[in-house]
């Protein structure tokens, strides 16, 4: 048995694949790399900032037969730069759109 010794709501899933993500005024999809995924949040890497209190939709493909693609709604609430043009960004998610 696998016990989480997290005192989270929901058990953070590793995920590291893939994604793409749009800022709420955006116009365009920017590729990231998800680094974990829970039922509350999501944790990626991208090359560009995005402003904390931002909107913004995240797209999810695991290529898998077991998991099916995932739309969601976020609210950044941290980006921290981690290297040279690298981003660390911390969302809530807020709502997944039905595909």
């Amino acid at each position: 048995m696998s016990v989480s010794n997290e005192k989270r709501d929901f058990i953070r899933m590793q995920a590291r694949c893939r994604m793409q993500f749009r800022v709420a005024d955006g116009e365009n999809f920017l590729e990231a790399t998800c680094g974990n995924i829970s039922g509350s949040g999501i944790l990626f890497l991208a090359d560009v900032p995005v402003e904390p209190g931002k909107a913004a939709e995240v797209y999810i493909d695991l290529e898998s037969r077991i998991t099916a693609p995932l739309t969601a709604y976020i609210e950044v609430i941290r980006c921290e730069q981690i290297a040279s043009g690298e981003y660390e960004i911390a969302g809530s998610i807020k709502g997944i759109k039905s595909n």
